[in-house]
């Protein structure tokens, strides 16, 4: 792999050349959050991904690092992507982020191919949580009903003590080919047509006794009741990997696919989410934004007094440092901002009518509000 000598690995990563295997993963980590197309959808987001994974590949690896020191690009050239992703346990790297590098978009990117039978097919479900447990986080219940391979005929098909036998008329193959001749005498070409076999329906063997549990499909349903590890912080709509809890695979012996455990939060009457920020609306009197005023609003911490100052215009915004949700990891907080409306009463007393009267009489910069 030759590189870019524009770009220099470190540079890729934004590290320092004595950057510690701990900085180097973390690094990599920040960048893929960043760059993952599945989050990023700028045109420029999958080659950025890819050269900051390539990068990480070499830097990552004591021995390619130190050719890599000592002769740039030319101590890393000649290695192909097997060469260097073949021995990185993304799955280990990236966990809980949500990204299935094991078989599916990192394969495609740097064509790795899967050995051994192909896995089955990932299923996703979703889980609410409120705001509570994404500031604490832990475990949380998902009921999950998928296909298994069935128990009593382990997923043949045929009821117990027998076989299915092989489809005579495709010998096997599940498919039948039809072949016919077109055209005049002296330049005729001839048409094969590929069908699925009439007699065994594609599957290529004739189960003459079905399994009982099963009917003769080779898989049963089964409701399982699993435990989802909730990091602190998470982010709305993030996916969590459950590893071997999806489909199964189409080929006996081979390995189910996974569950992904789409997290949403919880509508709260008190708050809207927006990242790591909450958002919550007050509503004042045009004295009270004239005047200013002590309120007190929710957080999650419990009530708290919030000072409107004096002269506060409609729809404007306080914030609350470190009053919002953590962040993705725990480390900091983001704020809690506060929209202020101010309510203009549709119906006034004889007695606040008469004020509000003095008080537009009062006033001195009647410009302001578009007198003449």
């Amino acid at each position: 792999m030759a590189g870019n000598p524009d770009r220099d690995y470190y540079e890729v990563l934004g590290l320092a050349r004595d950057a510690s295997p701990k900085a180097i993963k973390d690094a990599f980590r920040k960048l893929t959050m960043k760059y993952h197309p599945d989050r990023n959808k700028a045109p420029d987001a999958e080659e950025r991904f890819k050269e900051v994974a390539k990068a990480y590949a070499v830097l990552s690896d004591p021995n390619k690092k130190a050719d890599y020191d000592h002769h740039g690009f030319a101590g890393v050239a000649g290695f192909s992507h097997e060469d260097l992703f073949g021995d990185i346990n993304f799955e280990d790297i990236l966990g809980g982020m949500g990204f299935g590098f094991g078989g599916g978009l990192f394969d495609h990117f740097f064509d790795r191919r899967p050995v051994g039978p192909p896995k089955g097919r990932d299923i996703e479900m979703e889980l609410v949580i409120p705001l509570a447990k994404v500031v604490s986080g832990g475990e949380e219940k998902v009921r999950v009903n998928h296909p298994t391979v069935c128990k009593a005929c382990h997923g043949s098909g045929a009821k117990s003590g027998t076989s299915p036998r092989e489809c005579v008329a495709c010998k096997g193959t599940g498919h039948k080919t039809v072949a016919r001749r077109q055209g005049k005498k002296d330049s005729q070409v001839l048409i094969q047509q590929l069908t699925v076999c009439p007699e065994c329906h594609g599957r290529g063997k004739i189960i003459d006794q079905p399994c009982i549990e099963c009917g003769g499909s080779g898989q049963t349903m089964q409701g399982e009741t699993l435990m989802v590890k909730i990091p602190v912080g998470i982010d709305e709509g993030k996916a969590l990997r459950v590893p071997e809890r999806g489909m199964p695979s189409a080929v006996p012996g081979g390995v189910p696919g996974d569950l992904y455990v789409v997290v949403r939060t919880e509508p709260d009457a008190r708050f809207m989410r927006d990242g790591a920020n909450l958002w919550h609306s007050v509503m004042i009197s045009p004295a009270d934004a004239a005047l200013g005023v002590a309120l007190e609003v929710p957080t999650l911490d419990g009530k708290l007094e919030l000072a409107v100052p004096q002269g506060t215009q409609p729809d404007a915004v306080l914030r609350l440092r470190g009053k919002g949700l953590p962040y993705f990891g725990g480390k900091a907080n983001g704020d809690l901002f506060v929209r202020v409306r101010v309510h203009v009463q549709e119906k006034l007393s004889n007695e606040e009518r008469s004020l509000y009267e003095s008080l537009r009489k009062a006033e001195k910069r009647p410009e302001m509000f578009g007198h003449t």
